[in-house]
């Protein structure tokens, strides 16, 4: 995967975001439990967050500057995974491993393209992409963790 600038990288990330808000609120619409239900909505919203900070880094400039990163516990349930694609009617675990690897490859891309960059603002963009999307995979592997240990009881 090649870009040729900036924005190609920005345009290119923006569309992943917009995807993740489209797959988060279908999963809302589905979700048999309400906590699920809110869930999938905050991660949306998230989602959606992630589309203006990507679409006006200059706008945002000020809270791109205040934003504080931590460390982001990565349980690397989801890198034992196979891949499966997402279908309508899954079981609610199977759609946890779906979610897991999406916001697993999501770190992945944004990690790489912001290696890609040398421009400090676009890769300071990025890496506060991968932490968020760390936040949400360490979230969805927590989930699917607490769906496992309720399976014994």
């Amino acid at each position: 995967m090649e870009f040729g600038s900036v924005d190609e990288i920005l345009s290119f990330a923006i569309d992943g975001e917009k995807e993740a808000v489209k797959f988060y609120s279908g999963l809302a619409k589905e979700a048999t439990r309400a906590s699920l239900k809110q869930t999938f909505e905050r991660f949306a919203k998230e989602e959606e967050n992630h589309v203006l900070l990507l679409s006006d880094m200059a706008g945002n400039k000020e809270k791109i500057d205040s934003y504080e990163f931590n460390k982001i516990t990565d349980l690397k349930i989801s890198d034992y995974m196979v891949e499966v694609e997402y279908k309508e009617g899954m079981p609610m675990p199977e759609i946890l491993k779906v979610a897991m690897k999406r916001e697993e490859k999501a770190v992945k891309l944004y990690s790489m393209l912001a290696d890609k960059t040398d421009n400090a603002d676009v890769k300071k963009v990025l890496m506060i992409l991968v932490q968020e999307e760390s936040k949400h995979k360490l979230a969805l592997e927590s989930m699917y963790d607490d769906y496992l240990a309720d399976q014994d009881n």
